[in-house]
């Protein structure tokens, strides 16, 4: 199985850039589906998953 490049995700860096931007909002809309990101978030420690979690108001991940 490939690796998750979810860390260096380029519309990840456009929401933290701008995340009002259109590229920002599909990436915040799309995190909250995506198996991907899901499983990115499942590789994290504790710590590293809800640090994330908490910066991106992922309420379904919590």
């Amino acid at each position: 199985m490939a690796a998750k490049n979810c860390e260096n995700c380029g519309f990840r860096a456009r929401y933290d850039h701008n995340p009002r931007s259109l590229l920002g909002r599909l990436w915040r809309w799309h995190a909250n589906w995506c198996p991907g990101w899901k499983g990115y978030l499942r590789s994290l420690t504790p710590d590293e998953r809800a640090r994330l979690v908490e910066r991106y108001a992922l309420k379904k991940f919590k």
